[in-house]
């Protein structure tokens, strides 16, 4: 009897480095994600509360929960031109962060009549620190960190976008 176990014993140590062994002969690759590439689904038009507009933007849209999710994750940037509209079905207070966001934002809320709510400006890339609304939000509009203040909008600015065709 001790005999079988001291064998069985051996036997499960040889097959344990074996499996080692082949283990280290087999370096596993680190599997990358295909590059993310910038879809333009709509014009953004932002306008200040005069009326005036003061950018144009092309802009991907967030509406499924795992668009909402993932956003800008595993991307490298965008242009000056591009953003992303995050749409919800309704107000509430908002927390967005920059967890697998490899450029810094503005991250711009407005609520459900469009109206700029607040802005969480320069975002860090990579950070989990939650940024905010101030006020209640239905849509939030990220685009390259500072380009909120070159087009200087603020509190009360508002948006407009309309969808584009498959075509264009």
């Amino acid at each position: 009897m001790r005999m079988r176990i001291i064998s069985l014993a051996s036997l499960s140590l040889f097959l344990s480095l074996s499996v080692l062994s082949c283990n280290e002969d087999k370096k596993e690759k680190a599997i990358e994600p295909d590059p993310i590439s910038f879809q333009k689904e709509a014009e953004l038009y932002l306008i200040k509360s005069s009326g005036d507009t003061v950018q144009k933007l092309d802009i991907e849209l967030a509406e499924s929960d795992y668009e909402h999710q993932t956003g800008l994750m595993y991307r490298e940037g965008m242009k000056n031109s591009q953003g992303m509209l995050f749409i919800y079905n309704e107000e509430q207070v908002r927390n967005y962060y920059m967890k697998n966001t490899y450029f810094p934002l503005d991250i711009i809320y407005y609520d459900a009549d469009s109206s700029l709510v607040s802005i969480q400006k320069n975002a860090a890339p990579r950070n989990e620190t939650p940024l905010p609304s101030e006020g209640p939000s239905q849509f939030v509009l990220e685009v390259n960190a500072g380009l909120s203040d070159e087009w200087k909008i603020e509190k009360g600015d508002k948006f407009s976008f309309y969808r584009t065709t498959l075509e264009e």
